[in-house]
C-alpha cells in the first residue's frame, strides 16, 4: 500500500519536462509569465534549474549567473523518505508495547504534526510569496531581530551549532550500526570491531566528492528500497504467524516513565525539519513541495503503523528493543546484510547537510571553474569524516548519548522553533486556530524535550 501511495504521489506531483527552453528562475513558491508567455524575471536570487540542451551549457553560464541544479519533487520525496524511515524504525515496536493502544494514535499524531511543522518552517522562508531567506539560521536570525543587537548573530550561531550536533551525531550513529550489523555478518572470521569500523568508514570515503543533492537523492532511493525490503520481509513473516497473534499484549494502562520514552522515539521517527529549507530550495518546483512532503508523511504513517503493529501482534510482550533480535535465525543474516545497506545508504543524506553547513564558508567549486571540490572544503569534509569515524570508535554505545542530545537539540529543531518562528513572522496573518495548534505542538514538544532528558540522563546514569 506505502508503494502504491508513493507512484500515485510520482504522478501526482511530477511532470516531466521536454522543453528545450530554460525554466523560470524560481524567486516564490509559484510560477510567473506574461500574457504571452514570456517569464518575468523578479528580484531575488535567481536559480535556474536546467541548460538549454546544449552540452557544456547551462542557462547560468549564459547568462552571467552560476548554475544551481535542482532536483525534482520526485527525488525531494525520496530525501525526505529517507529521513523519516531511518534506523529508528526497526524501534518502533518495542515503543507500541510500551505505550499500548495510545500508541496507535501517536504514530498517526505524530506524522501530521511533524508534517505540520515541516510546512510551517518552510512557510517562514517567504514574505509576500518572494523566498527572502534559504536556510534555518536566516530564519533564527529573522526572528531575532528588535529584540537585543547581539541576538540575530547569536542565535544564528546557536541554531547552526545544534544543527551541525545534530547532524554529525546521527552520522556517527549510522557508523556505529553499520559496524555493528557488518561485525555480526563478520563473525565466522574473526574480524575484530575495529577493522569492521575501518571498512564502513572506507565504503563511506565517496561522500567526500558530493556537490549536490542529486546523487544523494538516488542513494536515498536505493536506501528507501532497502527499507521497503527488510519491512516486507519482516511483515510477511509476522503474517505467516497470523494464527498465534494476540492483542492481549496492547492496553490503555502504561508505566507513565516507558510512555514518555515511548513517545519521544515516535515523535523522533518522523523528524526531517533540519533537512527542509536546503531541500525545498534545491526543488525545480517548490509549488509542489506542500504535496510532496504531505505524501511522503502519509505513505510513512501507513508503513510504521502496518509495521509495528505486525510485530507486537507476533511477538507480544518478548518484543525486543530492535524487532530484528526477534527474527528466526534462517532469516536475520539476509535482514542484517539489508540494514548493512541502509545504514550505509543512509550516511550521505545528514552528511551532506553536516558539511554544507562546515564549507558554508568556503568555495566548493574548483579554481579552474569545473563543479569539483576545492583542497579546503575536502579537508573541512574529512575533518567532519574522521570526527564521526572517531566517535564511533570511542564511544559504541553511543546511542545512550544520541537519545539525550536528540531530546534537546532534535525536539527543539521539529518541534518548538519551528512553532516559535510561525508566530513570530506570521502573526498577523495567522487565524486563532492556527495559532492555537502551534502553541499545542509547542508545549508538547516542551514536554517531550523535558521528560526525554530526564529518561535519557537516567538510562545514561544506569549504563555507566
Amino acid at each position: 500500500m506505502c508503494v502504491v501511495m508513493l507512484v500515485c504521489f510520482r504522478y501526482c506531483v511530477y511532470r516531466p519536462s521536454v522543453s528545450q527552453t530554460p525554466p523560470e528562475p524560481q524567486t516564490s513558491r509559484g510560477r510567473q509569465a506574461d500574457g504571452g508567455g514570456t517569464i518575468r524575471l523578479k528580484m531575488g536570487s535567481l536559480h535556474w534549474a536546467r541548460g538549454f540542451g546544449q552540452p557544456g551549457r547551462t542557462a547560468g553560464s549564459l547568462w552571467g549567473w552560476n548554475p544551481s541544479p535542482t532536483i525534482t519533487a520526485w527525488e525531494a520525496g525520496w530525501n525526505v523518505t529517507n529521513a523519516i524511515q531511518g534506523i529508528f524504525v526497526l524501534g518502533l515496536p518495542f515503543a507500541l508495547v510500551q505505550s499500548g493502544y495510545v500508541g496507535l494514535v501517536l504514530l498517526v499524531l505524530s506524522a501530521w504534526v511533524c508534517n505540520h511543522t515541516g510546512r510551517i518552517l518552510v512557510a517562514c522562508l517567504y514574505e509576500e510569496e518572494q523566498r527572502v531567506r534559504h536556510s534555518y539560521q536566516d530564519i533564527v536570525e529573522a526572528c531575532c531581530k528588535g529584540l537585543w543587537p547581539y541576538w540575530p548573530g547569536l542565535g544564528g550561531w546557536m541554531v547552526n551549532v545544534a544543527q551541525v550536533i545534530e547532524l554529525m551525531m546521527t552520522c556517527t550513529l549510522y557508523l556505529v550500526v553499520s559496524t555493528s550489523l557488518l561485525s555480526d555478518s563478520l563473525s565466522g572470521l574473526a574480524v575484530s570491531r575495529s577493522v569492521c569500523s575501518l571498512l564502513s568508514l572506507i565504503f563511506l570515503l565517496p561522500c567526500l566528492m558530493l556537490t549536490d543533492l542529486r546523487p544523494v537523492s538516488t542513494l536515498s532511493l536505493l536506501c528507501s528500497l532497502a527499507h521497503m525490503l527488510i519491512s516486507l520481509l519482516v511483515m510477511l513473516y509476522c503474517l505467516s504467524r497470523a494464527s498465534s497473534w494476540s492483542w492481549s499484549c496492547l492496553s490503555l494502562s502504561v508505566d507513565p516513565e516507558d510512555f514518555l520514552v515511548s513517545v519521544g522515539v515516535i515523535i523522533f521517527s518522523y523528524t526531517s525539519q533540519i533537512f527542509l529549507p536546503p531541500l525545498e530550495g534545491s526543488m525545480e518546483n517548490r509549488g509542489q513541495f506542500d504535496a510532496m512532503l504531505g505524501w511522503t508523511h502519509a505513505a510513512a504513517c501507513i508503513m510504521k503503523t502496518m509495521f509495528a503493529l505486525l510485530a507486537v501482534l507476533t511477538w507480544g510482550a518478548e518484543t525486543s528493543e530492535v524487532i530484528t533480535d526477534n527474527l528466526p535465525s534462517d532469516l536475520r543474516p539476509l535482514i542484517n546484510l539489508c540494514l548493512l545497506a541502509k545504514a550505509l545508504l543512509s550516511f550521505p543524506l545528514p552528511f551532506y547537510s553536516a558539511e554544507k553547513d562546515g564549507d558554508s564558508a568556503v568555495s566548493t567549486s574548483s579554481p579552474h571553474g569545473g563543479r569539483g571540490v576545492s583542497r579546503l572544503a575536502l579537508l573541512v569534509r574529512s575533518s567532519l569524516l574522521m570526527t564521526s569515524y572517531l566517535l564511533a570508535l570511542l564511544v559504541p554505545r553511543f546511542s545512550l548519548l544520541m537519545g539525550l542530545t536528540g531530546s534537546v537539540t532534535g525536539a527543539a529543531m521539529t518541534l518548538i522553533l519551528p512553532c516559535l518562528f510561525h508566530l513570530r513572522l506570521r502573526w498577523g496573518r495567522l487565524t486563532s486556530r492556527d495559532r492555537l495548534v502551534d502553541v499545542g505542538i509547542l508545549s508538547l514538544g516542551l514536554i517531550c524535550s523535558v521528560s526525554g532528558v530526564i529518561c535519557s540522563l537516567k538510562r545514561l546514569v544506569e549504563g555507566l
